[in-house]
Parts: C-alpha cells; sequence; structure tokens
C-alpha cells in the first residue's frame, strides 16, 4: 500500500467502486469528503497516510466548522474519513485510525416554538359558535392551562378531572401519573362542553372520555390537530397552531415569571431536567430582545 495520501484515497475509491459497486451517489459524497482532507493535509505538509495524526483530523473539523459546515455534514465528512483509514489498517495492521477519536460539533437544538403572552390572549377571545367550537376551546384552554401532552390530553376521562380541587390526573410516558392544577378558565371551558354532552351514542360515565368526536367515541390526536389549526385560522394568528405549541406557551411563560425550574419539570411530567432546561434558552431569547431594545449601550451604532 502506498504511503501517499492522495494515492490511498485513490485506491479506496476504486475499491469502493469495483469491489464494493456503492452507488453513485455514496461514491461522490465519499469522493468529496476524502479528497477535501487531502487537500486540507497537503496544505499543512502532511502528504502521506502514515503521517496523518488525530490532531490533524481536529484541526480539519474545526476548519469545516469555520467555513460553516453543518454539524450533520461534519459527521458524514469524518465518517468518510474513517472508512478511508479503516480500509488502510486492513492492509497494514500497523496504520491506526486517526479519525476514531474525533467528534463531530454537536447538532444545535432546535427551539420549541411558543406564543407569547399577547397572541394566546388574542386565541382564547375567540366566540366559538357550535358544540365542536366549545369543545375546541375547552381542549385548548386545557392544553395550556396544564402543559399537557397530546397524548395525555387525547387519553384523558371525565374522572380524572377534580372540579373542586381544580386538578387533572394524566398519565404520561412510562405510564407515568402526575396531578396538575387547571386554571379558572380552562375548568369554565370544560364545564360548557360537558353541558353539552352526550354525542352521537355515547354513554356519558364518569369514566367517559373527556374528549370526544361527533359520535361520542375518543377523539383522535390528528382531530384535535387539524381542529387547533382551524381555531387558529379564525383567530387570525399567524402560521400553525399545534398542541405541542401550547404546551410549549405553558412552560416558557411558567418559567418567565416564576424561574423554577425544578417546578415547572414536575408540571411537565420530565424525568431528566435537561430536557426542561431548554425552556431557560426560550426564556433568554426574551431576555436579550428586551435588553437590546432598551440597553442604551446595548448595540453600539458603527460611526465609521
Amino acid at each position: 500500500m502506498t504511503d501517499s495520501l492522495a494515492a490511498a484515497c485513490d485506491v479506496f475509491l476504486v475499491y469502493q467502486r469495483d469491489v464494493r459497486q456503492v452507488s453513485r451517489h455514496t461514491l461522490e459524497g465519499y469522493g468529496r469528503d476524502i479528497r477535501r482532507f487531502v487537500s486540507f493535509c497537503a496544505a499543512s505538509a502532511t502528504q502521506n497516510a502514515t503521517s496523518v495524526r488525530e490532531a490533524d483530523v481536529r484541526n480539519w473539523v474545526a476548519q469545516l466548522h469555520r467555513q460553516g459546515l453543518s454539524p450533520t455534514s461534519i459527521q458524514r465528512a469524518l465518517s468518510s474519513v474513517r472508512s478511508l483509514y479503516r480500509f488502510l489498517s486492513e492492509r497494514d495492521a500497523t496504520l491506526g485510525n486517526p479519525a476514531l477519536g474525533v467528534q463531530a460539533p454537536k447538532q444545535g437544538r432546535n427551539l420549541p416554538k411558543t406564543l407569547d403572552p399577547d397572541s394566546v390572549n388574542h386565541l382564547f377571545q375567540w366566540q366559538p359558535q357550535t358544540t365542536l367550537d366549545f369543545r375546541d376551546m375547552a381542549i385548548a384552554e386545557l392544553l395550556y392551562s396544564s402543559g399537557l401532552r397530546l397524548s395525555e390530553l387525547v387519553s384523558a376521562n371525565i374522572n380524572d378531572l377534580e372540579f373542586n380541587e381544580r386538578i387533572i390526573t394524566v398519565t404520561g410516558k412510562g405510564r407515568k401519573t402526575r396531578a396538575l392544577p387547571v386554571g379558572g378558565p380552562a375548568l369554565k371551558a370544560v364545564k360548557k362542553w360537558l353541558s353539552l354532552r352526550p354525542l352521537g351514542s355515547e354513554d356519558l360515565r364518569p369514566a367517559s372520555p373527556l374528549f370526544v368526536s361527533t359520535r361520542g367515541t375518543r377523539i383522535s390526536p390528528r382531530s384535535v390537530q387539524l381542529r387547533l389549526q382551524r381555531m387558529a385560522k379564525f383567530s387570525a394568528l399567524p402560521g400553525k397552531l399545534h398542541p405541542h405549541m401550547l404546551r410549549h406557551s405553558f412552560a416558557s411563560h411558567m418559567l418567565e415569571s416564576s424561574g423554577d425550574l425544578r417546578a415547572v419539570q414536575e408540571l411537565l411530567g420530565h424525568s431528566d431536567i435537561s430536557t426542561t432546561q431548554i425552556y431557560t434558552h426560550l426564556d433568554f431569547q426574551h431576555l436579550s430582545k428586551v435588553y437590546d431594545a432598551a440597553h442604551p449601550r446595548a448595540r453600539r451604532k458603527d460611526k465609521s
């Protein structure tokens, strides 16, 4: 096996094409990634495959990151170099794999979309007209009031809600149950909805589903999603409204008002507080906007 990194790259690509017979798309990806690595090494006077060290691979990854490549693209490029050196080490047992211990930058976590308090208030100013409208209002109020997951909402029964205690008991992930407070507007909306039951051939009992379809059967998650989108459209809210947006809004507004991350974790039913900490990023974004708008030296103007 030749020591030249460029020549080793060519041998590897021929092997992938003729022996492994990978797809054209895969072969082009390998070639693009590995030739980029070869060019980087050549620029730093590292010409031989045996001369490449882990530090060289780390420096290459850092350069890709500075050039604006996404973590996913960098991970793919790293995988290509690992495959190259796996191929080479199978032919030369003394050759290690300098890319094995190198990790791509972590993929940035997408922040959940939320409604600001004004948008929430605007949503709940919508005036229901039909039985299903009143049901939809009760659904939206309960999602925002208690931060329910969609699955928790559709699986709730009438007797899960204790009106005197203003509490609803839900079953979340891992079959774990938790009791959640329910706000006054949500309780009022649910009472109005219950006063319009039964629907269809429904046999209304304490253990009946809290929310049902026109046939009297438990409402489906998809129906909740579509009805909330309809409600948002009639309320002239920009974009789509989905159940988790109300849950995210509940969490963000609770954290913004209280600053109590542990309490929000308990309310959301997160087993790991790191899951809840994403809402601290939302809170910081809000604070940053306030700072930039209000502080006289937040954004220094360029006088040049």
